[in-house]
């Protein structure tokens, strides 16, 4: 205000609704307003009013009319530049100018001298022809006209270069890569977010060709969906990267202006989510399937033995006595087979939690080794980087005993038998086992992971590898197996994924979703939590009530029952214990809204490590 109430001009700010908002002194000066008119909220028209009843545009008719004429003026918000004769027969400029958001600023300026000198050399230069004071008269007001247009522009061109500061700033911060490259292949335009999406690729791109920038390999995946975008297709397709075998999603859209835009974003966890959830819902058809046969299969079993064990006991000749017996063993047989069937299309939950991989592989040999003949060694190459990773320890140790015994039965007394693990692209925990043996026919190549496909006749099941390859794929994995030059290799291939900090302590949890219960609770654990849980506000409230080792609470804004996450709130406030909320309502909910001004939320879907992160900010705190 200092530095308005300096300036020669009077200035003036009126907003959308034609409420003044701001002014300087100079305004009030020039115009003789009263104080109620200069103060923030004062309305237009008023204004308009008091100064036209002062006589400021001389003699007015219809005062009214004037009035409305300078409203409707106003509220078109078109840049102007005027000049007038005052009623006290001063002259002043007005220039207007509209703002972004709406309403305008106007600056007025006293030009009576300006127009006094135009007036006296109009008197004074007789040798002056009329033509040449008039064209005078008419290139000063046309230059201050320029200046003011000038002054228009240069606003303009602040308002654009700021949108494209915004824009620029948004699409840095987007999780892809977004570009543009010409007609030729080089790129005009770059987030610079390249190397997010293609580890160890370069960032600076701009008026880099695009086989450059991406590699050879990568390039030539590309390759046919780029021509498709350039004849005016727009692909949308999927790849691995060989680099760090991460996956990718690419978008082509031509700009018909010349070139093709382009959106790349890494959907590796994506992928791994995909495969998960994929194998989970074969598993529940397999269930689904096997359920009644298995039931059925169970009792008719149940019934041989039992009318077997009848027979056994009666006085039989040898003959009809070692048919009995060879009854009795394929039916156990059958019902141990009913067992691994049901470990197979049960509901085994995947538990990540935070695991030593050094810790588990050094267990492995040791709970391994005794099941091995004195000549066959086990040796175990583990090149993992220290710290915890995310996964189930107890299903990934039972998936390489089992690999571990069917490499022992196919190399038969002696051979050797290597476990070796390691990171692959900061993408995939990669751990395979390999033997010496005869490696895999072609047969087993082909069927290995059928169910019930075995080479060991009467003493396998067919169930070994099919069992490992859905411990793998519930976790989001890959399995593959394969022969080098001196035997068998099965690999497998997990998400790899730190654990974050345990932060420890016992968690509430409150969710009444029960799937959602399950995603969240795990999540918990792999932050070193113990969880219980509840559905509804009056069950958690009760369990605050009677457990007093609750460290944490995090809830859902909708419950089961009528009252919310905030009811919650409000009834635990002054317990001591830090809230977090989280919801899959959209920010423009009230309840959301009304959520933020209480307590830390979270938008559902959110992941273990954003859900780490506000623990720690708030215990940080």
């Amino acid at each position: 205000m200092a530095g308005l109430n300096l300036i020669a001009q009077a200035l003036s700010i009126y907003d959308d609704e034609l409420k003044l908002a701001v002014c300087n002194h100079r305004f009030q000066e020039m115009f003789g307003l009263p104080d109620h008119l200069i103060t923030p909220g004062a309305r237009f028209d008023d204004t308009i009013r008091f100064i036209a009843e002062s006589g400021e545009y001389g003699p007015v008719d219809d005062i009214d009319d004037l009035v409305q004429q300078r409203v409707d003026q106003a509220l078109n918000f078109a840049p102007h530049y005027m000049e007038r004769e005052r009623g006290n027969g001063q002259f002043i400029s007005v220039e207007g100018a509209p703002m972004p958001n709406g309403g305008w600023v106007s600056v007025y300026t006293d030009i009576t001298n300006t127009k006094q000198v135009e007036n006296l050399l109009r008197a004074r230069s007789e040798e002056l022809s009329e033509q040449v004071l008039a064209h005078t008269e008419e290139l000063r007001a046309a230059n201050r006209k320029l200046a003011a247009s000038n002054s228009s522009l240069e606003e303009t061109k602040r308002q654009l270069t700021e949108i494209e500061r915004h824009t620029r700033l948004t699409t840095e911060m987007m999780p892809a890569h977004i570009a543009h490259v010409d007609q030729d292949g080089y790129y005009t335009y770059t987030n610079r977010r390249l190397s997010a999406v293609f580890p160890g690729r370069p960032s600076k791109i701009l008026g880099m060709h695009i086989s450059d920038a991406l590699g050879e390999t990568s390039h030539a995946r590309i390759k046919p969906h780029l021509e498709a975008a350039y004849n005016g297709k727009s692909p949308v397709f999927e790849f691995t990267e060989d680099h760090s075998s991460r996956r990718i999603r690419v978008a082509l859209t031509p700009d018909p202006a010349g070139g093709i835009y382009v959106l790349s974003m890494d959907i590796t966890e994506e992928t791994q989510t995909r495969v998960a959830l994929q194998q989970s819902r074969r598993r529940e058809m397999a269930a689904q399937m096997t359920s009644g046969l298995a039931h059925d299969f169970s009792n008719l079993l149940t019934i041989i033995l039992g009318m077997q064990g009848k027979l056994d006991k009666m006085t039989l000749p040898a003959e009809a006595n070692d048919l009995v017996q060879g009854t009795l063993s394929a039916a156990r047989r059958g019902g141990r087979l009913l067992n691994r069937i049901a470990d197979m299309t049960g509901n085994r939950t995947l538990r990540p939690k935070a695991t030593d991989m050094h810790m588990l592989l050094h267990e492995l040999k040791i709970l391994a080794s005794p099941s091995l003949p004195q000549a066959m060694g086990l040796s175990v190459l583990d090149n993992t980087p220290d710290g915890a990773l995310l996964l189930d320890p107890g299903l990934l140790q039972d998936a390489l005993l089992n690999l571990i015994l069917n490499a022992r039965d196919a190399c038969s007394a002696t051979g050797q038998i290597t476990i070796s693990a390691h990171i692959v692209g900061e993408t995939w925990l990669e751990i395979s086992v390999t033997d010496t043996g005869p490696g895999f026919s072609n047969e087993a190549l082909d069927k290995a992971l059928n169910p019930f496909f075995t080479t060991k006749g009467g003493e396998g099941s067919g169930l070994g590898l099919p069992m490992v390859y859905d411990t793998v794929k519930l976790a989001g994995g890959d399995f593959s197996i394969g022969n080098t030059i001196s035997g068998a290799r099965v690999t497998l291939r997990l998400p790899y994924r730190k654990a974050p900090d345990a932060q420890g302590g016992l968690a509430l949890l409150v969710e009444d979703s029960e799937e959602l219960r399950a995603t969240f609770r795990d999540m918990l654990i792999g932050l070193g939590h113990s969880v219980i849980e509840a559905t509804s506000v009056d069950e958690a409230c009760a369990l605050m009530a009677d457990v007093e080792d609750i460290s944490l609470v995090l809830s859902d804004i909708r419950l089961q029952g009528e009252a919310t996450g905030l009811d919650l709130l409000t009834r635990l406030q002054g317990s001591g214990r830090p809230i977090f909320l989280m919801t899959s309502l959209p920010l423009q909910d009230p309840l959301h809204r009304a959520a933020l001004k209480s307590a830390p939320v979270l938008q559902k879907p959110f992941t273990t490590e954003q859900l780490s992160k506000l623990l720690n900010a708030e215990t940080a705190a």
